[in-house]
């Protein structure tokens, strides 16, 4: 998808689903940014519109890593 179209409907739904999965499996919001060619922005706004929860920030501070929730 062109970077900056209006992405609405099953095209939406989509994107959804495969930025809730990859974001499951522990990627982060910023990664699935890049992979995507999408803004941080639009990747949290669909993940929080699919009604995903979202992990804190910073992630283990003893390890330096990003823990995913289960």
């Amino acid at each position: 998808m062109r970077k900056g179209k209006w992405i609405t409907g099953s095209a939406r739904k989509e994107l959804a689903e495969t930025f809730t999965k990859e974001y499951r499996e522990g990627r982060t919001i910023r990664s699935i940014a890049e992979a995507h060619g999408r803004s941080y922005g639009f990747v949290h706004s669909v993940l929080t519109e699919a009604g995903v929860p979202l992990r804190a920030r910073g992630g283990d501070a003893r390890t330096g890593t990003a823990q995913p929730t289960r």
